[in-house]
Formats: structure tokens, C-alpha cells, sequence
């Protein structure tokens, strides 16, 4: 019982960085793909509302005393203002959970001034498409992988 509250939780707080790791472990451990959708979609949520409701705050306070901000172009720099120009929050909420990471994605719809109630909309809404894709593809084509591998389940 405790294991596995344990593995949930887990599930819950590596999703809050990375969703990837919800379903790898998600299936790892053989937890339903449903469960583990659920707690993927979860702790991505929880990272986006928290840098949603403090995202500003964050910025003119924290971020200022830490960092000195140049006005640096990069390459990734450029793509993420092009991504914004062209697609705005629903461009960065398309690419958060595959690309970027929530906490990723969500500092940069708040840099970007980004409402924050489009952004935990749109979010919610991407991260629940790719957390069924990532999840049922590994949860249905884990197992043709592992074979093709030469492991069996």
C-alpha cells in the first residue's frame, strides 16, 4: 500500500518537470494507463498554475535580484519569439509537455505576457492530448518494442 502511494507520488512529482517520466514509470510498474494519466496530467497542472499564479511576482522579484538580463538573440531564443509571434500561448502550450518542460513552458507564456487564464486553459488542454498519446503509446506499443527488442514482459 504504501509502495505504492509512493510510486504515485512519484509519478505526481517527476510529471512536474518532465511528463515523459509519468508514463515511462507508469508502465514500468505496471499501473493502469488511465491512473497514470491522470497523475501525468496532475503534476504538469500543478507546475503551470503554480508559475501561473506566481509568475509575475517571480519575475519582477526573484528573477531581477538573480539574473542580469542582456539583451542576448540566440538561436533558441529567436525560435521561442518566433513560435510566440506566430502562435502565441497556443504555439508555446502545444510544444510544452513535448518539447519544453511545464515549468519551461509556463515561465516562458509569463515572459512572454501571456493571460494566465489562457495559459492554464490551453496547457490543460495540450497536456491532455499529449499525455493519452504519450502514455497509450507506451502503454500499447511497449510492448512491440520490447519484443522487437528480444525482451519479454
Amino acid at each position: 500500500m504504501i509502495d505504492e502511494a509512493l510510486t504515485y507520488f512519484s509519478i505526481y512529482v517527476l510529471c512536474m518537470f518532465k511528463i515523459i517520466f509519468g508514463p515511462i514509470i507508469g508502465y514500468s510498474k505496471g499501473i493502469n494507463p488511465l491512473i497514470t494519466t491522470i497523475l501525468t496530467i496532475a503534476g504538469m497542472m500543478t507546475t503551470i498554475s503554480i508559475f501561473g499564479l506566481l509568475g509575475e511576482r517571480l519575475r519582477h522579484t526573484r528573477f531581477v535580484r538573480f539574473f542580469k538580463f542582456k539583451k542576448v538573440f540566440s538561436k533558441k531564443s529567436r525560435r521561442f519569439v518566433k513560435i510566440w509571434k506566430k502562435y502565441g500561448i497556443i504555439g508555446i502550450s502545444f510544444f510544452t509537455p513535448i518539447l519544453l518542460s511545464p515549468p519551461g513552458g509556463a515561465i516562458l507564456a509569463v515572459a512572454f505576457g501571456g493571460s494566465r487564464r489562457q495559459m492554464i486553459i490551453y496547457m490543460f488542454v495540450f497536456s491532455v492530448i499529449w499525455t493519452f498519446i504519450i502514455t497509450y503509446a507506451f502503454y500499447y506499443g511497449g510492448d512491440s518494442v520490447r519484443g522487437l527488442l528480444g525482451y519479454e514482459k
